[in-house]
C-alpha cells in the first residue's frame, strides 16, 4: 500500500509520479544469409542442423531483453538455393530463434527471390514458430494489425519500422505487401507509431552501396529525416560491410539519437576481407524515476564467421577478437579486425568497442 501512496501523491499534487527505474538492453545483428556452401554444409541426412553456428554468439544475444538480426534468406521451400535467388532450410531461422533473437526483419532485396510465394512462407513459418517479424506482409489486415510493430520491453514500449531500398526487381504481387523506402509514407509511419504511444522508435533500413565502408549521401539524408522526425534508433543493413556509427546528442548534449549506417554480415560465406564478419550492437535505454525514456549508451562488438575447413564442418560465428587471438591464421580475419577498427575509429561518434567475454578455445 506504501508503493501506491509514493506513486499517487504527485498525481494529487499535480506533479509526475516517482516510478522505478528501469533499464532495457536491446541488440541488433546484421545480416544473416544462407549461401549454397552454408546450406551444403548443415545438410544431415533429409534435414539440416545449425546449431552450432551460433552456440558461441547465442549467451550474449539471449543476454539482451529484446534481439534483432536482418534474415536475408527467404524459407521459400525446396530446392534450397543460395546467391543469388536464396532459399533456406526452414532450419535456419528455427537456430537463430534458438539463439536468442526475438524480432526479425524480412523487408530486404531478397525477400522476393522465390516470388511473392515464397515471401508468405517465410512469414507463415516465423509465425508458426512463435518471433516477432516485421517488413513484409501477407495481407493488408495483417499490415494494418503488425505496422508499425510495437511491442513492450520490460515497460518501455518500442516501435520498429523496416524498410527497403528494392527487391531485385520482383514486384511484389496482392496480397503480399513489402515496405520500400518512401519518405512519405515513413513520416507517416513515424507519426502512427508516436499515436501508438511509442516511447521509443526504432528505424531498420536496407539501404546503402554494397561493399562500401562510408554512406552514400542519400543515407545520410535519410538518416537526417529520421533523427528530425523523432526516431531515436537508426539502424541499417544491405551493404555486407561495416559502416560508421554516430551517437547524436541534443543541445544539453545528451544522448538524442544512433544512427548505425551498416552492421555488416552476421553470418554467410562471402570470402572478401571486409565481408567476413560484421558489427553486434547493443543500446542500453532507460526510463528514469521521472518516467522518462531516454537513449542511455551504443556500443558495439565485431563478429566474424568461421568457415569450415573440411566439408560437413558448421558455419560459426564467433567473436571476433578471441578468434585472432586463437586462431590468427583464419582467411582475412585480421585484415577485416584491422580495416572494421581503422573506420570505426575515424569516423565513430560516441560509441565504443566493448569485447564478449571469452567461451569455447
Amino acid at each position: 500500500m506504501t508503493g501506491l501512496v509514493t506513486f499517487l501523491a504527485p498525481l494529487l499534487l499535480g506533479q509526475t509520479p516517482v516510478v522505478p527505474a528501469t533499464e532495457v538492453s536491446l541488440l541488433f545483428a546484421g545480416d544473416a544469409m544462407q549461401h549454397q556452401a552454408q546450406i551444403a554444409s548443415a545438410r544431415t541426412g533429409g534435414s539440416y542442423d545449425y546449431t552450432d553456428c551460433f552456440e558461441w554468439i547465442a549467451p550474449e544475444v539471449t543476454a539482451a531483453d529484446y534481439a534483432v538480426v536482418n534474415l536475408e534468406a527467404p524459407t521459400g521451400g525446396a530446392p534450397y538455393t543460395g546467391y543469388p535467388c536464396f532459399s533456406a532450410p526452414d532450419e535456419f531461422p528455427v537456430a537463430l530463434q534458438q539463439a536468442g533473437f526475438d524480432l526479425f526483419l524480412t523487408a530486404n532485396n531478397h525477400c522476393l527471390d522465390r516470388q511473392a510465394r515464397g515471401a508468405r512462407r517465410t512469414l507463415h513459418l516465423l509465425d508458426s514458430i512463435g518471433v516477432d517479424h516485421m517488413g513484409t506482409y501477407d495481407s493488408t489486415s495483417s499490415f494494418e494489425r503488425f505496422h508499425p510493430f510495437v511491442t513492450n520491453v520490460k515497460g518501455i514500449r518500442i516501435a520498429f519500422l523496416n524498410y527497403t531500398y528494392g527487391t531485385n526487381g520482383f514486384i511484389p504481387t496482392p496480397p503480399l505487401i513489402v515496405n520500400y523506402i518512401e519518405r512519405q509514407r515513413i513520416r507517416h509511419d513515424i507519426r502512427r507509431a508516436k499515436e501508438l504511444r511509442a516511447e521509443l522508435i526504432v528505424a531498420c533500413l536496407h539501404w546503402g552501396d554494397e561493399y562500401q565502408l562510408l554512406p552514400n549521401s542519400r543515407q545520410k539524408e535519410l538518416a537526417d529525416l529520421l533523427v528530425d522526425e523523432g526516431v531515436q534508433l537508426v539502424i541499417g543493413a544491405h551493404p555486407h560491410v561495416i559502416q560508421p556509427m554516430e551517437l547524436r546528442h541534443d543541445k544539453q548534449g545528451k544522448p538524442q539519437a544512433l544512427v548505425v549506417y551498416s552492421l555488416g554480415n552476421f553470418i554467410s560465406n562471402m570470402k572478401t576481407r571486409d565481408t567476413v564478419g560484421g558489427a553486434l550492437v547493443k543500446v542500453t535505454v532507460t526510463r528514469d524515476a521521472m518516467n522518462r525514456v531516454a537513449l542511455q549508451s551504443a556500443q558495439y562488438t565485431l563478429v566474424y564467421t568461421r568457415r569450415p575447413v573440411t566439408p560437413h564442418e558448421p558455419f560459426v560465428v564467433v567473436p571476433a577478437e578471441q578468434e585472432v587471438q586463437n586462431h590468427p591464421q583464419r582467411p582475412h580475419l585480421k585484415g577485416f579486425l584491422q580495416k572494421a577498427r581503422e573506420i570505426f575509429s575515424r569516423y565513430n561518434r560516441g560509441v565504443k568497442e566493448y569485447f564478449i567475454e571469452k567461451v569455447g578455445d
